[in-house]
């Protein structure tokens, strides 16, 4: 036949939707073309595909030659086609039974000699083609990556040449060992010093709010002078985590697949931890481009995302972040396309709660420092749930904090687990991501309690969603003390981090 069909997959956000590639010879004056939207990358593969073909053996059908990528209404673009392209000619040529090619799926760009090149995305095409129950060849390079989805069939390959020889019976292609790539994979990754908790000296009342934001998965900023230790606070948070799920784990490792920015490691199962520096911008924060990448929140997700100098940020750039705080996903539209990327990150966030470093240090008025705040929008304000004062140690206490033996990561790591699995075992989440439905279910107040927490809601004038995110707060401070109801100084404790709030109100009263 002159006509053949392979399959591979295109990349949209992290989803891989199938691609039928059919070739088609003709008679006629030789040429070729590929059609079905592709970008000038896609365009560049005629040049690719003849070329390794030619170098690799093979006879350049002299035809007109017509490769058409459906479906036609969805953009292509990277090298990912070429491998399949190249197949598809060599099959139209009747050099490969077109029986055969329906088991497969491919996907690799092709260098000059006929190599297979890895390509990003490797984790979402693998997924895609385990649900259609299809088997997949891939560069070698990208073999490691996709070990990490069970249950599917990988002929990694490195040359065009061992690709034929398999489609023929030849010399078949090895099935993969997903032991020896996960070795592999291991080697890769170079052993990292652990964070302790025990390196912080003294601040009990902040690693107490970590401690807390880690068990319930609530957002925290952490407002103090400068050198009291925020940012090593921030950095110690990822050690307290429970470790992510399977799902989890898969869903971030897929973001990180398609970033171009990251590489997948043998600590694919730790949350990840992403620090951007105060002046990057909305697109790179969210994602963006004309072919839409996912940003630092989507790099996050089921991680920690790190704000320092927090009112060095741009207001915008803050803004555009108060949607995925509450939906845990960013749908970024073009005029072309639209993609969506997951967002289920935990905030943490440092800043000076004054321009000269300290409130109290009576080098900047009133005025200056409520100017110097407002950089910080009310609504962002609000969806952070832990608002803690880090501040410096006594000079009397220094002494006796450093000789003090501090609690480590591991201790507090245990609390932590425990209370998960409690908010698991009720409403399958954790208590930061609960609905208000839920959160009516499972908050339950006495009448007294209820009526102590109203009157404060009203004196300090907060909304509904600081209400049910103090009820989050004081339902995560219970269950880590395995208390089967809120009760009174749990809500007074939740009330307490609402440290910049006060500051706030503080100098508007000046």
């Amino acid at each position: 036949m002159s006509l053949a069909v392979v399959h591979t997959r295109a990349l949209v956000g992290i989803e891989a939707p199938l691609i039928t590639v059919e070739v088609h010879l003709a008679n006629g004056l030789p040429a070729f073309n590929i059609v079905g939207l592709p970008e000038a990358s896609v365009r560049e593969a005629r040049d690719r595909v003849r070329s390794a073909l030619l170098n690799a053996g093979f006879e350049f059908p002299a035809k007109k030659i017509t490769v058409n990528l459906a479906p036609a209404d969805l953009p292509k673009e990277g090298g990912r086609f070429d491998l399949a392209i190249a197949i598809g000619i060599i099959s139209a040529a009747g050099q490969i039974p077109t029986n055969t090619l329906k088991h497969y799926e491919f996907i690799g760009e092709l260098a000059l000699s006929g190599e297979v090149r890895a390509v990003p995305g490797m984790l979402p095409f693998v997924l895609a083609a385990k649900r259609a129950n299809k088997r997949v060849i891939l560069p070698k390079d990208n073999a490691p990556e996709a070990s990490l989805i069970a249950d599917v069939t990988l002929y990694p390959t490195h040359h065009l040449v061992s690709v034929y020889q398999h489609l023929i019976n030849q010399e078949p292609l090895s099935v993969a060992n997903t032991v020896t790539l996960q070795q592999q994979l291991q080697e890769e990754m170079s052993a990292e010093q652990a964070l302790d908790m025990s390196d912080i000296i003294g601040q009990g009342a902040a690693k107490r709010a970590l401690e807390i934001a880690a068990a319930g998965e609530h957002h925290i900023l952490f407002t103090g002078p400068p050198g009291t230790g925020k940012t090593m606070l921030a950095n110690r948070l990822s050690g307290i985590l429970p470790e992510m799920t399977e799902q989890e784990a898969l869903e971030t490792a897929a973001v990180t697949s398609v970033s171009h920015k990251a590489a997948i490691t043998q600590n694919w199962k730790q949350r990840p931890f992403r620090s951007p520096h105060h002046t990057c911008t909305a697109a790179a924060l969210i994602g963006g481009g004309s072919q839409p990448r996912p940003g630092e929140v989507s790099l996050a997700n089921h991680g920690v995302l790190f704000l320092d100098e927090l009112t060095e940020f741009n207001r915008h750039v803050l803004d555009v972040m108060r949607e995925p705080l509450e939906s845990g996903n960013v749908t970024i539209s073009r005029a072309a396309r639209q993609a969506t990327f997951p967002a289920k990150f935990q905030l943490v966030a440092a800043m000076n709660p004054s321009p000269s470093g300290d409130v109290d240090d009576g080098r900047t008025s009133s005025d200056v420092i409520l100017r110097y705040l407002n950089r910080i929008s009310g609504p962002f304000l609000e969806r952070i749930d832990l608002q803690v004062e880090v501040t410096r140690l006594p000079r009397d206490e220094f002494e006796q904090e450093i000789q003090a033996k501090s609690e480590g990561s591991g201790a507090i790591r245990e609390r932590v687990l425990l209370a998960r699995e409690i908010q698991l075992s009720r409403v399958g989440r954790s208590n930061g991501q609960m609905s208000g439905v839920e959160i009516r279910e499972t908050c339950e107040l006495t009448p007294e309690d209820q009526s102590f927490l109203n009157a404060a809601v009203l004196k300090l004038g907060l909304s509904i969603r600081s209400y049910h995110r103090i009820l989050r707060v004081a339902r995560t401070i219970a269950d880590l003390e395995q208390a089967s109801h809120i009760q009174r100084h749990h809500l007074a404790e939740a009330m307490s981090y609402r440290a910049l709030e006060r500051l706030i109100r503080r100098l508007r009263q000046n």
